[in-house]
């Protein structure tokens, strides 16, 4: 799932009143201009495959070689084909991006879906779902590992076929272009992103027209098209087409974008360039270098550049190369967006996050993602070294989000639509079917690549779930040390807990409604004073992606109208950070009598320092895991825009 936002109107492509203004043709301007930006950041990775899927099926180095014959470049073309229309067009232009949650799309907007009607039904088989969504939410982040190591590798190989003796060069220069965009991160996407999608369409464009050369020399190519051929393939070379299926499948990956980056961009802009733009080009690219095969079997070591005319061949690496870092881009931050809501929604850490514009809330830089990203990626090309090599990995990942996004939808779809049962079965058992068959065609590839991310998706995994248990486990403990709020705040009142009072006003973190602050606890119990004004602050994450500003804060004065003490409660969406003063600024001072004297208030923060404790609460791999994991949290006053110099934390062990 991705983190750029992008200013658009509804799904149905519309835009507000205020930029509808200038007639028709602004809202035609406005409309272009979001299709444009949906090309440069929703298609890059789906964009780029058409590089190295027919070279990565005919590979004669695979471990399962698919040999190189008429009907078997007509079987492999057809499938390629038939898989896009499928598993893209079906499966999440039609089917997925209808399922938004308060517009957004993606794997965690499932997920959301399926926490928020666990609460009301089916909750057994909810909680499931949910556990297999954080799994293909984890297999994501090794997507966004292998991105970008195939996808630049892939592009700077053409050098080998513009000039062969530059062959040991493509490590090396692959190196430098990652390092590179792993560095540029922190300055944001902002001033790169204006042109993505021009660069984008030049490439889709010219991918279409060297396809079309090539179908114009061999037009019996066409006859591709016809599922007769993948089903003749399937069923007449069942051995052969399944192993190739491995490789096929890089056809659709990048697919999960389209649904991820819905909400940035809408889902008509990203249906609009998908079928006008992407799908077109990407399919002459696949049929033009099947004629070029047909016409020379020597074609097949590299077919995507072999197709570029030779006096474009170097503009071609150079574009490519442009290209392969746009698709890289896109998944960096995507990971960046999905762990950034895994924290949100309580499965990671509190992350440090940086917001790299300030007009567009969502483009965000996770320092501690990108140089973990950074490193597992270079790692990636040192071990793998070509791209061939790391399409073994690649299949396994996408695959298994495909597969879990699919069952994820046809839950979602019977308990929010009431979709009838016969119709659900009917569509899930065709495209659960088609997607299990290329789980099963990926296994085969488990020693030779597909393994790694697997492993990265388990890693992520347990890492999530294991915060997620821990994190309850401590709740469980901090409300036995907290104690309950109205007990604490009767003592407060009738004397019993005798303190000083002291002028201006404390703000204090707390995480619920039920229990006392540990901090203000410790104010009162070891210092003896508290402060004339005293607010109680919580912060909620709800599961939609943004909290309208009128819903944003609520204010409760506990009963007592003039101790001088309220608790607030500020909601935020998945996808918002919490900005703690500007929230308290929005506050009327109606509600709380004008007192509050933000300016100069002290903001006391609760830090919890954990210990392994002997309770059978978990696994002990999985309590050093969980404290391991506890090391990479944000501080906390930075990520609530709290004033570091009126700020107090206050700590207390907790055995886990």
């Amino acid at each position: 799932m991705s983190d750029r936002q992008h200013p658009t109107g509804p799904d149905d492509g519309s835009v507000p009143r205020s930029e509808s203004a200038g007639g028709p043709s602004a809202r035609e301007a406005v409309r272009l201009a979001v299709v444009i930006g949906a090309l440069g950041v929703v298609f890059g990775d789906i964009g780029t495959s058409p590089i190295y899927t027919l070279q990565t099926v005919f590979n004669p180095d695979d471990p399962h070689p698919v040999p190189v014959s008429t009907a078997n470049v007509y079987g492999v073309v057809s499938l390629v084909f038939w898989s896009v229309m499928i598993i893209v067009m079906v499966t999440y232009v039609l089917l997925a991006m209808r399922a938004d949650n308060d517009g957004e799309g993606g794997i965690m907007a499932l997920i959301t879906l399926l926490r928020r009607q666990s609460e009301q039904r089916g909750r057994q088989a909810a909680a499931f779902l949910a556990a297999l969504g954080i799994f293909g939410a984890s297999l994501f982040f090794g997507d966004s590992m292998i991105t970008p190591a195939i996808s630049v590798l892939s592009a700077v190989e053409g050098l080998k076929v513009v000039e062969p003796s530059m062959d040991d060069a493509v490590v090396p220069i692959t190196v430098v272009i990652i390092v590179a965009l792993f560095l540029v991160q922190r300055r944001g996407t902002a001033a790169v992103g204006r042109v993505f999608g021009p660069v984008m369409i030049l490439w889709f464009v010219s991918i279409g027209a060297c396809g079309v050369d090539g179908i114009v020399d061999h037009p019996e190519i066409l006859k591709a098209l016809s599922p007769s051929y993948a089903l003749g393939f399937l069923t007449g070379h069942f051995g052969t087409a399944f192993f190739a299926l491995a490789a096929v499948v890089l056809a659709v990956t990048g697919a999960e974008a389209l649904y991820a980056d819905m909400g940035h961009f809408g889902r008509r802009a990203i249906t609009r360039a998908w079928l006008l733009l992407v799908f077109p080009a990407c399919m002459l690219s696949y049929l033009g270098q099947g004629a070029l095969i047909l016409g020379d079997q020597a074609h097949v070591s590299s077919p995507f550049f072999l197709l570029v005319p030779e006096w474009g061949r170097w503009p071609m690496v150079v574009l490519a190369t442009a290209a392969t870092v746009i698709a890289s881009q896109a998944v960096i931050t995507g990971a960046y967006s999905v762990a950034s809501q895994a924290a949100r929604l309580g499965y990671l850490p509190r992350l440090r996050i940086e917001h790299t514009s300030e007009s567009t809330i969502g483009q965000i830089y996770v320092p501690w993602i990108n140089w973990l990203l950074m490193v597992s990626v270079l790692t990636l090309v040192f071990a793998f070294r070509s791209s061939a090599a790391l399409a073994y990995a690649f299949g396994m990942a996408v695959t298994g989000t495909i597969t879990i996004t699919t069952l994820l939808f046809f839950y979602v779809a019977r308990v929010k639509w009431a979709t009838p049962r016969w119709l659900l079965a009917g569509g899930l058992s065709v495209l659960l079917f088609v997607d299990l068959l290329f789980v099963a065609a990926n296994l085969t590839k488990l020693v030779h690549g597909a393994w790694l991310p697997l492993l990265i998706g388990v890693t992520a995994f347990t890492v999530m779930t294991t915060w997620q248990r821990g994190r309850a486990i401590v709740t469980e403990e901090r409300v036995r040390h907290e104690g309950p709020l109205p007990e604490f705040i009767d003592r407060l009142r009738t004397g019993e807990a005798p303190t000083f009072r002291v002028p201006g006003t404390a703000v204090f973190l707390n995480r619920g409604r039920q229990t006392a602050p540990l901090a203000m606890r410790a104010n009162v119990e070891h210092n003896h004073v508290r402060h004339e004004q005293v607010v109680i602050l919580s912060l909620e994450t709800e599961p939609v992606p943004r909290v309208p500003a009128d819903r944003r804060m609520s204010v409760d004065p506990l009963g007592y109208g003039d101790d001088g003490i309220i608790y607030v409660t500020a909601r935020y969406g998945y996808l918002e950070t919490p900005d703690v003063p500007a929230a308290l600024a929005t506050l009327d001072p109606a509600l709380t009598e004008g007192r509050l004297e933000l300016d100069q208030a002290s903001y006391f923060v609760s830090k919890i320092k954990l210990r392994r404790g002997t309770e059978p609460t978990m696994a002990a791999w999985r309590k050093r895991l969980f404290i391991a994991t506890s090391y990479i949290t944000a501080d906390a006053a930075e990520h609530f825009g709290l004033p570091r110099d009126r700020t107090v934390i206050m700590g207390a062990h907790i055995d886990v």
